[in-house]
């Protein structure tokens, strides 16, 4: 796997964390836990976008994290998933996917019309 994908796949795991914590910080240094993990979010963030294109990290790491934390939702939470959360989630999946084709297939465009 690419180390920039590896970024992309740690900031969205940070991302995650550090939402979890929001859902069950109780005491005031709690904060501090989720300052920290949203600072390691972003740098991990930052890291993916130095060799990646932008839009499509960004695009990964929302998706990632809308998902995720839906899901997090029902499962740690209690949550209902009902058909209409499972058909968006499927419909953000799929224009999450379709971005990274479609930036695949551009990027070997242009690497074709430099040589």
């Amino acid at each position: 796997m690419n180390k920039s994908w590896f970024y992309v796949a740690m900031t969205s795991f940070f991302e995650l964390v550090w939402i979890f914590g929001f859902n069950v910080a109780s005491a005031w240094w709690h904060w501090i836990f989720i300052v920290a993990f949203i600072f390691v979010d972003f740098h991990f963030l930052s890291k993916a976008c130095e060799n990646l294109p932008t839009g499509t990290v960004y695009a990964v790491f929302a998706g990632i994290g809308t998902v995720g934390t839906a899901l997090m939702d029902v499962f740690f939470f209690g949550q209902s998933l009902s058909a209409g959360k499972i058909f968006f989630i499927v419909v953000l999946v799929i224009g999450v996917i379709s971005l990274k084709l479609v930036d695949d297939k551009e990027e070997k465009k242009a690497a074709k019309g430099t040589e």
